[in-house]
């Protein structure tokens, strides 16, 4: 058995019990290599494709908060690096541009008949991936913090601003605003949300040119600088490992922060005394006027390289099947690591976030080609008015030119 993955205690733990009580497959001879982020869902899931390791079938995984940058590349070698992609709706869109990864149809015929179809991802008439949970950003607050300034959970982000000036002028907390700020993908997804809470349409209809530079897209930014000056002053290197560590330390009072990472907040293991048993979770703020909540629904699923054998490609469907099995919802702490998409999953007070979420209307991540290219052109771009070098209309104007260029190179603009 051949396996390396960084999983923690936990998913080696689940590894082991698979294997005790039967889950091991057998999925013959292949090569399966999973690309996915690191949180404990996606943990289980490279665990449980662990079981089907063998003599004759090598299991390997790099889970890492890097997958988004790695994936790509790592699947365009004929063979690919990769034979597995755990993605999502907002990073699918690349590797379908590119061809790197294959319809799932007659793997699923042939392996899967009974796969519900929730969980198929049909994108252009074909089944592209599988997903195994829903999962979204919505806001966290410390229950404690607020009592004590005689304040009540926020509904808005203008709530939060109030919120945030009366535990700072009463020497509560300095700094009681978190989010994943950081440079890069991080504070695109938080323009993201925030702009299509101000009801903004990320590009002009029917076409793939850029709609951002606008009141909306002005709007956008400046609530998210209002929201800075409550926030570490590093916060553009906070991603959401280190704003969540600094959430379990005790320094923030409200973050907007992803369903598949509040178990998390909410284990006291590693938390300053006090922190999980008063960390509160409800649904997404919502921002302005336009009905809208500030947030995107996402789904979670995997999905199977182009560039690798047939038998490789059978291998890892059946290894990536065995861990989405329902009987790995029966170890202990599986059910409540995530909103699963899984028969059998039974919902718990640690998803009610993305319940409300769900319930409130939330838009999806869109699926576009190219709104990946317009993420990354956010993600570059933003940092320069957040730190107030920039005018909030220069900067949308260079996240325009920046996603316009790669638009171009790429064949979506002319």
């Amino acid at each position: 058995m051949k396996f390396a993955l960084l999983s923690g205690v936990a998913a080696v733990a689940f590894a082991s019990a698979a294997m005790a009580d039967g889950h091991a497959c057998d999925i013959g001879e292949g090569r399966v290599s999973i690309i996915g982020n690191e949180f404990p869902a996606i943990q289980t899931l490279g665990a449980g494709a662990a079981a089907c390791a063998s003599d004759s079938a090598e299991v390997t995984a790099n889970l890492t908060k890097e997958h988004k940058n790695i994936q790509v590349p790592g699947m365009t070698n004929n063979p690919a690096e990769y034979t597995v992609a755990i993605i999502s709706n907002g990073s699918i869109a690349p590797l379908m541009t590119d061809n790197l990864i294959r319809p799932l149809d007659d793997l699923i015929a042939a392996h899967a008949p009974d796969l519900p179809n929730q969980q198929k991802i049909t994108l252009d008439g074909k089944v592209m991936a599988v997903a195994f949970m829903a999962n979204a950003q919505h806001m966290v607050y410390r229950s404690d913090i607020l009592a004590e300034a005689g304040l009540e959970a926020p509904k808005s982000y203008e709530d939060v601003l109030a919120n945030a000036k009366v535990l700072r002028d009463k020497g509560i907390m300095e700094n009681p605003v978190g989010g994943a700020y950081s440079a890069g993908w991080g504070i695109g997804q938080e323009f993201n949300n925030m702009f299509i809470g101000h009801g903004g349409e990320f590009f002009k209809a029917g076409t793939a040119e850029a709609n951002i530079n606008n009141e909306k897209g002005v709007a956008t930014l400046e609530m998210m600088k209002a929201l800075s000056e409550y926030m570490n002053p590093d916060f553009l290197a906070l991603n959401n490992n280190e704003i969540s560590a600094e959430w379990k330390a005790g320094n923030v009072a409200m973050l907007q922060m992803w369903g598949s990472r509040t178990p998390a907040l909410l284990d006291p293991e590693g938390s300053v005394e006090g922190v999980a048993e008063n960390t509160a979770l409800t649904g997404p703020m919502m921002v302005g006027d336009s009905g809208v909540p500030a947030t995107t629904l996402w789904w979670d699923g995997w999905t199977v390289a182009s560039n690798i054998s047939d038998a490789d490609a059978e291998a890892s469907f059946k290894a990536m099947m065995a861990s989405i099995d329902p009987s790995i919802l029966e170890a202990d702490g599986v059910n409540e690591q995530a909103v699963w998409l899984i028969e059998g999953y039974e919902p718990t007070n640690l998803s009610e976030g993305v319940f409300q979420t769900i319930k409130s209307g939330a838009t999806p991540y869109p699926t576009l080609p190219y709104i990946g290219l317009l993420h990354t052109a956010l993600g570059a771009e933003l940092p320069d008015f957040m730190q107030g070098k920039e005018s909030a209309e220069q900067t949308l104007a260079d996240v325009e030119a920046a996603y316009t260029a790669a638009a171009k190179e790429a064949g979506f603009l002319q």
